[in-house]
Order: structure tokens, then sequence, then C-alpha cells
């Protein structure tokens, strides 16, 4: 992937991962526009990183993504490059029956809907100008964490979309593109405490290189996974970039805690 001089939209990109990568397109040279739920969030954002453009947009609601695209084929007719990254990560108890049924489905209409939605909405301007899309998914997608099995099945959901997506695409000229993050300091690891073998990743450390292109590797690269006693991959997960994250026994130590 071409790193510089590109016009990129990330959604989910008022904090986090999301935040962490548009700071460093910003600083490779690059025009970028986050999106964001709240707009008091971006607004902060603004203040502190004058040089991003925001918009306020929820990927949870299919006429707010309608209406962003609208602005930004309007607003930003460069645009090549779509960063689905939104997302959130609720954790449940499935031996017991919930009062709120529709609840169920909000990780699902967020973190997989939003990835559909988004890519659908753009992809007339992202093969018009030999764009990329880049999906954020998780090594969760190969290890589900047991105490956030939506989240983790809607990852391992956006492994599959996108390898599909690549397939579609192949002959189009755009580049897709799947980052598996391993754990990263954000909001969604608030919960995981570290020590005992368990390190997290900052953001910053996880922005600095995973874009890469002499390292990035196929998703035909995540392979040969040994099976523990928590069906979790011995092996360490692989990235895009093929370099490797924390190793997943730190992770199965932690989720035979919770069990």
């Amino acid at each position: 992937m071409i790193l510089s001089g590109r016009t990129i939209l990330i959604t989910g990109g008022s904090a986090g991962i999301g935040l962490a990568f548009a700071l460093k397109f910003v600083e490779l040279g690059n025009t970028v526009i986050v999106t964001g739920r709240h707009e008091s969030v971006l607004d902060e954002v603004k203040k502190r990183h004058p040089k991003l453009h925001t918009i306020q947009s929820d990927v949870a609601d299919p006429a707010q993504i309608a209406t962003l695209a609208t602005r930004v084929k309007i607003e930003f007719p460069k645009l090549d490059v779509l960063m689905n990254n939104a997302g959130i990560m609720l954790h449940r108890n499935l031996t017991a029956p919930t009062a709120d049924l529709a609840g169920l489905m909000t990780e699902m209409n967020v973190n997989l809907g939003g990835v559909v939605i988004m890519t659908s909405a753009f992809i007339d301007i992202l093969r018009a100008n030999k764009g990329t899309v880049i999906n954020t998914s998780s090594a969760l997608a190969f290890v589900p964490l047991p105490s956030a099995p939506i989240y983790s099945a809607t990852k391992a959901a956006i492994h599959s979309y996108t390898q599909s997506l690549r397939f579609q695409l192949e002959e189009t000229g755009v580049e897709v593109i799947e980052l598996m993050p391993p754990a990263v300091k954000t909001d969604l690891a608030v919960d995981i405490a570290e020590g005992g073998g368990i390190t997290l990743m900052t953001t910053e450390e996880w922005s600095s290189n995973p874009l890469r292109p002499s390292r990035r590797v196929s998703s035909r690269s995540v392979q040969g996974r040994q099976n523990c006693s928590h069906s979790c991959a011995a092996s360490p997960p692989v990235s895009s970039t093929g370099s490797s994250g924390r190793p997943l026994r730190s992770w199965c130590r932690l989720w035979s805690d919770r069990s």
C-alpha cells in the first residue's frame, strides 16, 4: 500500500486504533477524514489535531452512512482509502436469557454491518480511484474470547467477508487489506489486566508499521494453528504485515482463569 498522498476515510477514528492510524497517516502526508458517533468527541479531536477532518456518522445506521457517502464523494472526490475500523465489545453471559433481545445485535450491527454497508456505499469511488479497503478484524477471529462471544464472532465474520471481498475485487484494481491487531491498549481492553505473561501494545506501537508493503502478506499466511486446552492458537497471531503479535498462550491463560 502506498502510504502518502492518499485521501483516507477512517470509521471509529475518534479514539483508540482508529485515531492512532489517522494521526500516523496525517504524519505521512495524507488527507484524513475520521468519523464517530459523538459530535462532542469529534470536536475535541479536531481541537487537538486540526489537520484531521471530522464528520459525525454512526456506522450502525444505514441512513447516516448514505448521507456520509454523498457528502464525502462531493467534498473529497479523490478518496481512495476506506478503513473500516469502528467496533464495540460487550461482555455477555450466554447461559441465561436476556430481556433486551434486540440489544444482542448491537455488536453485529456496528462491527459487521458497518463494514458491509460502508464498503458498499463507497465501492464505486474506490473502484474509480483504484483505491484500498482496510478492514480491522482481530486475532479473536481465530481465538474467541469466551466472555465476548458476539464480538469474537463478528471479527471471524469480517475475516471471511474480507477474503470474499478481496477475491471479487481482484481484477478491479482495488486493494483489500485485513488488519488483525493483537492486544492493544484501547477502551475495548480496559478489563484486561497486564501481567502474568499478558502485555498490551500501545496504539502508537501498533500503528507504527503494520501497513508497510514489503511486509504485508495475504490471508493465506494465517495457517498451521495448533490447539491448546481452550481451542486457542498456540502460534502467535499474524497480522496483515506478517509480523507476530503477542503470544496467544498468554491469552489462553487469561481466558482459562475467567472460565
